[in-house]
């Protein structure tokens, strides 16, 4: 009986031994989370402002000359800094409004104190990493430029069963989006259109062609006045081509560019199409006076991506690990499958629309990148890129010197993944194209290399992959290449989880513990990881540590940051960015952190420095 009372004591003991301890981490979590971030401000921001502040105060002189000196901006006049305070008032976002608003009128009446300009730097509405003006040449060809480019721009999820709509192009469109994929088949419906677009020979269901190009005129310029280019896998039959032609032309109106010449031995540049919506695809085939003919039929060729997609979708359903498939079955985007003959009415009519057109899709790999006097677009899939770069890599840069290639996903990612666009940009490809719904980290990488140029959605290619060398020689990747600059990447603090995240998000009982990735995507010698050591138990960590990289192609380069948490299982996401090295403002900047998805959170950023160095050669 003894035994059973102690027993019973024990218990009740450990249970109320568990429900203090409970208690206390409640407490401390709840007294941690009110907490305001109390640590003292990194050194170097210490001494920015001791350096260009008359004593506790910064003056609108002294901001304007720690602007010019320090962060290296192009203004000279008090006036010009008013100008610019005001524009940040003006279009600053909702979540930063109350700090905005309260720094403008600080900066107009007394002057900032230490605080003040700390919580200037955190203005990323003024003090972001990126300039937000176009500011590249835009009138050069087309073929100079590297473009955000989209697959199967109106699937809604996966490539075998999920939806097709006008959603997703919308939102392509509305992030900047400027090539948009549309596959279109007759459609057997009574509906006025006539044609579907639909991701062929799988389960997908159609969306109509009105319905997408209508999006497409009203949301084309939302993010950008450069030109939309809509990418066509026509298997129409020339009555339905010529439907296409009257639909695109009474839809677009004067937005519709029509070359004036069958073929074009130089594309147009960005800037002589602005607001101008053009076709690419492969042109039909124009014969003497025959008969239409009611259903489209192959051309003789090797099968169309969707052929290919047809044979994939047995074999992914057969088998869930899918081996690499025959690659003749692939890169056919630019394949027109109602190449029987057309009357010469229809035929020219469609043709007229087309300013890019689709190249052959058979022969040897040489063949097929040979120089021609009449530019064209060829595609490639993502594994036929990579055996080309290998076998065919210096073709693949004269190529795209003056032509265009498109990189397409492979057949097999079926869950609408995306391949590293990286080897594409580095032989030239103008086109990468990424399922955009396919959220991961080579989108993310796709998001940053097009936050450049004022995320206009076209970016001008680096020199060495547009001009010849003496000798005829290209760019090659493959060689060893010396360093041209270091980076210095420094990392201060972190702010907005508190107010982005709820109490609880990341540790039930105690704040998080925040650490911050920095890396270098780039070619191999370049790419590197590093990360911040943990803070542990707070909302606003201050890290206040440094990494340098040598950078070896940094015209290529992006630098990718994440934040976590860290946990003893896996670590919990808090936030990523991705930004192209080459076009980083200098100097002390407030860098938005964005979603898994790429959405850019309300609050939540990170206070931090670049410096670049150049090493002469």
């Amino acid at each position: 009986m003894e035994t059973e009372k102690n027993r019973g004591s024990d218990s009740k003991g450990r249970v109320r031994m568990k429900m203090e301890t409970f208690t206390i981490k409640v407490l401390k979590f709840l007294t941690k989370k009110g907490e305001v971030n109390k640590a003292e401000p990194p050194l170097d921001l210490k001494e920015a402002f001791s350096k260009f502040a008359r004593g506790n105060q910064m003056k609108k002189d002294q901001l304007l000359r720690f602007m010019v000196e320090h962060q290296g901006e192009n203004i000279s006049t008090i006036e010009d800094l008013d100008k610019i305070v005001e524009k940040v008032l003006q279009v600053g976002s909702s979540s930063t409004k109350t700090s905005t608003t309260r720094f403008v009128d600080v900066y107009r009446k007394h002057g900032l104190s230490l605080n003040d300009f700390i919580d200037f730097l955190l203005l990323d509405d003024f003090n972001g990493p990126l300039k937000d003006e176009v500011h590249h040449d835009m009138n050069a060809p087309l073929s100079h430029y590297f473009m955000y480019t989209g697959h199967n721009s109106y699937l809604t999820g996966n490539q075998l069963t999920s939806e097709s709509s006008d959603e997703p192009i919308i939102e392509a469109l509305q992030q900047g989006v400027r090539v948009i994929e549309l596959d279109l088949w007759p459609s057997k419906s009574s509906t006025k259109d006539g044609i579907k677009v639909v991701h062929g020979r799988t389960l997908t269901t159609p969306v109509s062609l009105s319905k997408c190009l209508e999006s497409i005129k009203e949301y084309a310029f939302y993010k950008s006045d450069y030109p939309v280019i809509l990418t066509l896998e026509d298997h129409l039959t020339p009555k339905h081509q010529l439907k296409f032609a009257d639909m695109a032309t009474q839809i677009f109106g004067e937005m519709l560019y029509c070359p004036r010449t069958d073929y074009l031995t130089e594309f147009p540049s960005p800037e002589s199409l602005k607001k101008r919506i053009i076709i690419s695809t492969k042109p039909p085939k124009e014969y003497p006076q025959f008969d239409s003919i009611s259903k489209p039929m192959p051309n003789g060729s090797e099968p169309s991506e969707e052929e290919s997609w047809g044979q994939e979708l047995q074999d992914s359903l057969a088998k869930l690990n899918i081996e690499d498939k025959n690659e003749s079955d692939e890169d056919q985007e630019d394949i027109n499958t109602s190449d029987n003959k057309p009357n010469q009415q229809g035929a020219r009519q469609y043709k007229h629309l087309i300013t890019i057109h689709g190249g052959k899709s058979k022969g040897s790999m040489k063949d097929r990148l040979k120089d021609n006097t009449k530019v064209r677009r060829l595609s490639l899939s993502e594994k036929k890129l990579k055996s080309a770069s290998e076998t065919h890599g210096a073709d693949l840069i004269r190529f795209t010197q003056k032509n265009i290639l498109r990189v397409y996903p492979k057949g097999e990612r079926v869950q609408s993944s995306n391949f590293r666009p990286y080897l594409g940009w580095l032989y030239g490809a103008q086109m990468v194209a990424f399922n955009m719904q396919g959220h991961g980290k080579s989108l993310r990488l796709m998001q940053g290399m097009f936050r450049a140029n004022g995320g206009c959605g076209y970016v001008k290619k680096p020199e060495f992959l547009i001009r010849t060398l003496p000798h005829e020689e290209v760019f090659d990747p493959k060689k060893a290449l010396p360093v041209k600059q270091i980076l210095k990447v420094k990392v201060y603090k972190g702010d907005g989880w508190s107010s982005d995240f709820s109490a609880t998000h990341f540790d039930l009982f105690s704040p998080p513990d925040f650490y911050t990735k920095v890396c270098i995507v780039g070619v191999p010698a370049d790419s590197v990881k590093m990360k911040t050591s943990v803070k542990m138990d707070t909302w606003y960590p201050v890290w206040d540590e440094e990494f340098e990289f040598s950078l070896r192609v940094p015209e290529l380069a992006l630098l990718r940051i994440e934040v976590k948490d860290k946990d003893d299982g896996k670590d919990d996401f808090a936030g990523q960015t991705c930004l192209p090295i080459s076009e980083l403002r200098h100097g002390f900047r407030s860098v938005p952190l964005y979603d898994r998805k790429g959405k850019k959170f309300r609050s939540v950023k990170l206070l931090m420095r670049f410096k670049l160095e150049y090493i002469v050669l």
